[in-house]
């Protein structure tokens, strides 16, 4: 019987190690890896600096580079049995509800709307939580440029938004598993549990693991 989804698509706030775990996964699964183009969006470094001038900018440019993108996925390649994503097309209307105003938000409903109704749903979605101090930590680390303006206060509503959206999705089945004491990126041992959740069980509506607490991180 056929467990691993054929389509996996990871999801959970900037810093929770989305495109890392999809990136082991997919090596592992000899999978079509598919990450997000978020450095291509020229209004981001800015939106971060200043919100509410560029939100609107930010989240159109993201919507239109991801549907593209989403595009191409519709027919699985013959050379892969399985696709691995580190975004999903929905996580667009979570920012979205959180950054912009009224009126932008209208315009963007009208546009997101006719979008979604030609986008592939993954087989499985896996939401990644963490906690909002972890998640600042990683963001710290990783040092990327484009990141240095992100406040602590963005993070914390960002990862609020996210438990909002996943704890009422219905779309797909989710598995939704809290990483705040797993370190996947360094540790065989939790790529290798993450991976037995993921592709060797079956996986039908939501379900959730959390891992003992540890004093350290390994």
């Amino acid at each position: 019987m056929q467990t691993t989804p054929k389509y996996i698509a990871m999801e959970g706030v900037i810093g929770v190690g989305k495109t890392t775990l999809a990136m082991l996964l997919g090596k592992k699964l000899q999978a079509r890896i598919v990450l997000e183009e978020f450095e291509d969006n020229p209004f981001l470094e800015r939106f971060y600096e200043n919100p509410e001038r560029y939100a609107f900018q930010t989240q159109m440019a993201f919507l239109t580079a991801r549907y593209k993108q989403q595009q191409q996925l519709r027919n699985f390649d013959l050379f892969h049995d399985y696709l691995v994503s580190d975004y999903i097309f929905d996580k667009d209307r979570i920012f979205a509800y959180l950054n912009l105003q009224d009126d932008e938000l209208r315009l963007y409903e009208s546009i997101v709307n006719f979008m979604d109704k030609t986008v592939t749903s993954p087989d499985l979605v896996v939401y990644l939580q963490s906690s909002p101090e972890r998640l600042m930590d990683n963001i710290k680390k990783r040092n990327r440029g484009v990141e240095h303006n992100i406040k602590e206060s963005y993070i914390r509503d960002l990862h609020d938004a996210y438990n909002y959206y996943f704890f009422r999705y219905k779309k797909t089945p989710l598995l939704i598993i809290n990483t705040t004491e797993l370190d996947f990126a360094n540790s065989a041992e939790d790529f290798e549990l993450l991976y037995d959740l993921i592709c060797n069980k079956p996986h039908t509506g939501t379900e959730y693991f959390t891992p003992e607490k540890r004093k350290t991180l390994i």
